[in-house]
């Protein structure tokens, strides 16, 4: 499932430290490589587009990516906001190359953060807390983990989603 972002992210930084311009073909997801070219697919039409991935995200449940304004209107998928689609990587870094972790949760106190960091690191877990400057305030993100592989962040979620019922997010450390 995509989804597409616009305003109020238009002038922001993105993850990778660019500016977002949504009348580009770019878009984020969290964990193909920075730079990677992607041909998006909306199998409700059959139209298709490519964009430069340069952001993280979406963490919403059920999709995998959001596309900039311009995409989304490339593959006509703006007025219902999200599409099913396919993604093929074409071009870029190797996608399965890298460092994941597990988000288990993005906060706007940095106390609630600390918390949940305590309540990993008490199960000999690797954590780390990393803010963002979103839309709605500096947000403080509980990350699990320095995985070699996306499989292996993977079953972690898994496990901490099934044990928890933390709802987690792989996403690649980009250092």
């Amino acid at each position: 499932m995509a989804s597409w972002y616009g305003v109020p992210f238009n002038g922001r930084r993105t993850s990778n430290g660019e500016i977002y311009d949504m009348h580009e073909f770019t878009a984020a997801h969290r964990t193909l490589p920075f730079g990677a070219v992607v041909r998006v697919t909306n199998l409700r039409n059959g139209k298709q587009t490519q964009v430069r991935i340069n952001d993280r995200g979406p963490f919403v449940a059920d999709r995998v990516i959001d596309l900039s304004l311009s995409a989304a209107q490339a593959i006509e998928m703006v007025g219902t906001g999200t599409s099913q689609v396919r993604l093929e990587v074409i071009a870029g870094p190797n996608p399965v190359a890298g460092v994941f972790a597990v988000q288990m949760g993005a906060f706007l106190k940095q106390e609630n953060a600390q918390n949940l960091k305590a309540l990993m690191e008490a199960r000999n877990l690797p954590v780390t807390i990393v803010t963002f400057d979103s839309p709605n305030g500096l947000l403080y993100r509980v990350r699990v983990g320095r995985l070699a592989t996306e499989e292996a962040a993977n079953q972690l979620a898994a496990q901490l989603h099934s044990t928890d019922q933390f709802t987690t997010f792989v996403v690649r450390l980009d250092e």
